[in-house]
């Protein structure tokens, strides 16, 4: 189901005739967060973006399109929703020196048929009064026992804690993934619920005292008037997985099969991979850019480094259905 927007909007681009210095967008990234990114490539290139802007139901669009849909490029959030693209079919393999130079090897699928743009890291959000400096570094801590009754979360299903859970399924097995989250649900100081944000909120609230979430959301929250103090009651750590790096996940783009302005779209690419477009895109949602010799914004810097595991994203994706099952064999929401 779309919103007016983007059904007016991508109604629009299939009725509008295909012009020679355009390009088409279906995009799951909110409009604010792509505009410096258009306005920049259309300045640099004369070239035209039209963005559609969808909540969901991507992949069904491009299906009743079918070769008719002007779609030319698919922005989406999360690696199942990048991996959706490609499993059903729509997505293209770009062979670009530019993109192979900027996307590292991990944040691009082997068969480049998508590539990341920017990453973010499912951390944990540590209460600044009553956890310690030190006291929580693994993913695996958070099946310590001292941990009973003080870890928030929200949904399990949740594509970003599927995501998780697809890399506890690659470090530890299906088994021991199993155990992982069974330990974790036994440690909730309450049932999964709200988005990341709300896990902040329930820290500063003093409901719980850990609490798993995306890092962005802290840089959104400061500058938020009315979430500050909640982001300002927490701190984030880094946790790693035992023997390998912290939890990364990615925004993506995927050029579109039968996309009408391929040259237009493969050009959009390369811009997004360069390090200008990097930075733009990062500095708009707080999220690390990813092409050699960029850097975060100075507030995302401040919050530490850390090393990333270095798993390739369709290697977990490959694990969703897995994750999946074991998330709702454990009841994890229940």
């Amino acid at each position: 189901m779309f919103n007016r927007t983007a059904l007016s909007l991508t109604t629009l681009l299939a009725a509008a005739p295909v012009l020679a210095d355009e390009v088409n967008i279906y995009s799951y990234r909110q409009p604010e967060l792509i505009k410096p990114l258009t306005d920049a490539f259309t300045e640099q290139t004369g070239v035209k973006v039209n963005v559609a802007f969808l909540k969901q139901g991507m992949v069904e669009r491009l299906k009743a399109e079918g070769d008719r849909s002007p779609a030319d490029l698919v922005f989406t959030v999360d690696i199942s929703r990048l991996a959706a693209v490609v499993n059903a079919g729509f997505a293209a393999p770009v062979e670009s020196d530019a993109l192979n130079t900027n996307v590292p090897e991990h944040l691009r699928d082997p068969e480049r048929r998508w590539f990341g743009m920017t990453t973010r890291a499912r951390i944990i959000y540590a209460s600044n009064d009553n956890v310690a400096e030190g006291e929580v570094t693994t993913y695996e801590d958070l099946t310590d026992p001292k941990w009973k009754g003080r870890i928030c979360t929200r949904s399990g299903t949740h594509p970003y804690n599927i995501a998780l859970m697809s890399a506890v399924v690659h470090h530890h097995g299906e088994d021991g993934a199993k155990a992982w989250l069974e330990g974790v649900k036994t440690n909730l100081a309450r049932k999964p619920q709200g988005n990341d944000r709300a896990q902040i909120k329930a820290i500063w609230a003093g409901e719980c005292d850990i609490a798993i979430g995306n890092t962005y959301y802290l840089g959104k929250m400061l500058a938020d008037d009315e979430q500050k103090a909640w982001a300002e009651s927490v701190r984030p750590v880094f946790p790693t997985f035992e023997g390998a790096g912290t939890h990364v996940n990615v925004s993506g783009v995927a050029l579109v099969k039968s996309a009408p302005n391929r040259d237009n779209a493969i050009k959009m690419m390369e811009f997004l991979a360069s390090p200008k477009a990097q930075e733009i895109y990062a500095a708009a949602n707080f999220e690390y850019p990813i092409a050699p010799g960029t850097q975060a914004v100075e507030l995302v810097q401040s919050w530490g480094e850390f090393t990333p595991d270095d798993v390739n994203l369709m290697t977990l994706a490959g694990n969703r259905s897995t994750a999946l099952k074991i998330t709702e064999e454990v009841d994890f929401d229940g």
